[in-house]
């Protein structure tokens, strides 16, 4: 049934996806197209590891000071890391084998 339906709309996907690409793979020859360009490159060496892209202190301020706000609204310690993900520990219940000794 799936198969039915995707093999004629291969072409479809293939040229919207050529349509897509295409003007990233190409070199730009409009120059505001090619500022543009290298404006996202450079953004996205500026923005590795998740950090925010070159922030003021304000704005830092503002970031640490909503997060203070999220922590005491879910009811987390000061201390605690609200950017990373919890960490959790499960240990298995002792089983019983169900024979009772008499």
């Amino acid at each position: 049934m799936l198969r039915l339906r995707l093999i004629p709309n291969i072409p479809k996907i293939f040229k919207r996806n050529i349509g897509i690409v295409a003007p990233a793979l190409q070199k730009a020859s409009d120059p505001i197209q090619q500022l543009f360009i290298d404006k996202i490159r450079e953004y996205n060496s500026k923005s590795q590891g998740g950090k925010l892209v070159d922030p003021t202190p304000e704005i830092e301020k503002e970031r640490k000071s909503e997060l203070e706000k999220l922590a005491t609204q879910y009811g987390c310690s000061p201390g605690t890391d609200m950017t990373s993900f919890p960490k959790f520990t499960f240990t298995d219940p002792p089983i019983d084998s169900g024979v009772s000794k008499s």
